[in-house]
């Protein structure tokens, strides 16, 4: 075997041209897979962050069968004394209960059907970015303030403004009717037309008041430092609820199935690009060792004449393949990492995303997150393909006749 590899090194370079354009072709296909499935990695990442920020959070800590039927009477008994201990066992302080129902809204001249939540408005700015996109106005005072703030959408089909009143006309949680009639403190937009159409928010105290909730609340929402630590997490939140109690732990691919499908939908996509390029990258492979082999075809035959195996030599071209490969792929993860390491401090920004990013209270950038997948998936692929492209010019020596082969100039 050291043998075969130190003929495979000295024979890629009986033409160091081709040898180092093939590699040059190899190495420019790396770098470019690296830093795009890094950077389509971490935008999946912060397009979940940013996602779950604004309402969902991370996890939520919810009644059995809520998230299914979200029906008033199923709640969480003494919800803020148990965010409490949670917060104190998980280490967290990113918890936030809050309170859902459902009522028709009114204004003078329109009414709608809406979602009604009440929120913690002390704890709500650490789980929602709600209470930093308020455009008009300002976010809820306190919990037992009797006021709403609406999104854009709601406040635009109600004919309503800041300042103005909101009737909500509802059912309790012990059935009875759930009514009040509380000015418009804020208008936020939050990017989802779904919240911005529908969803009113009141002071958990003054959900709690008017839905006849008592202590009660449906659920608690959580948010860790990042998604990488979510499982440990869940785990300490999920250690923190009572013994033997109906209440469940969802995290957000629970929340929120149809995210995580659009992201593999996207994944698979952009591997439809990747995979263009590996094509091409294999054919220029695949070019350069079928000329090898035609050109040293007088060569092979006098290895045959000698005794060599055509096994042997097909491995022979194989190593040469795979010599190449790497030659070209340790060059490309170089700069590939070089730029990924770059952008991981610096950050990268798309045109225009200053811009978005500002209206949607978000980070303008994308720190790019460094990753052993990220970084070796593409060279992996393009490794796999090389030494596949590389079979055929070595399954041809076996069709080689020595005598034949020698002839050959």
């Amino acid at each position: 075997m050291s043998i075969t590899l130190r003929l495979a090194w000295r024979n890629i370079w009986r033409h160091p041209r081709r040898t180092l354009l093939t590699s040059s072709a190899i190495a420019f296909a790396a770098a470019i897979l690296v830093f795009m499935v890094t950077l389509q990695r971490s935008s999946y990442d912060k397009m979940i962050d940013f996602t779950l920020r604004v309402y969902h959070g991370h996890l939520q800590v919810q009644p059995k069968g809520y998230l299914d039927k979200p029906q008033i009477r199923n709640t969480i008994p003494d919800a803020r004394a148990l965010a409490s201990h949670i917060r104190r066992l998980s280490g967290s302080a990113s918890l936030s209960v809050r309170a859902m129902g459902f009522a028709l809204a009114s204004s003078k001249e329109r009414s709608y059907g809406v979602q009604v939540l009440g929120v913690e408005t002390e704890n709500e700015s650490h789980v929602s970015t709600i209470p930093g996109l308020v455009r008009k106005g300002r976010f809820l005072s306190s919990d037992d303030a009797q006021e709403a703030i609406i999104g854009y959408l709601l406040a635009r089909n109600l004919k309503l403004n800041v300042g103005e009143e909101l009737t909500l006309l509802g059912t309790g949680r012990d059935g009875s009717v759930a009514a009040t009639v509380v000015p418009v403190v804020g208008i936020f937009e939050s990017g989802s037309a779904d919240l911005d159409r529908q969803l009113v928010q009141l002071p958990l105290g003054a959900f709690q008041d008017v839905f006849s909730m008592g202590n009660h609340g449906h659920t608690i929402v959580v948010v860790g430092e990042s998604l990488e630590h979510l499982e440990e997490l869940q785990r300490a939140v999920r250690s923190g609820l009572p013994p033997e109690s109906s209440l469940v732990v969802l995290n957000w691919e629970a929340l929120l199935p149809g995210l995580k499908q659009a992201i593999q939908m996207d994944w698979v996509s952009g591997w439809f690009l990747y995979a263009s390029l590996i094509i091409i990258v294999s054919f220029s492979i695949l070019n350069t060792f079928l000329m090898s082999v035609l050109e040293r075809t007088r060569e092979f035959g006098i290895m045959l004449a000698l005794g060599a195996r055509p096994g042997r030599i097909g491995v022979l071209v194989i190593v040469e393949a795979v010599w190449l490969a790497l030659l070209g792929l340790a060059v490309g993860v170089v700069i590939g990492t070089a730029t990924v390491i770059y952008f991981h401090i610096y950050g990268f920004s798309y045109p225009g995303m200053e811009e978005l990013a500002a209206h949607y209270n978000m980070p303008a950038v994308i720190h790019l997150a460094l990753s052993p997948l990220s970084l070796t998936l593409g060279p992996a692929v393009i490794l796999l393909v090389t030494c596949a492209a590389a079979l055929y010019p070595a399954l041809r020596i076996r069709l080689l006749k020595p005598a034949d082969a020698m002839k050959a100039v």
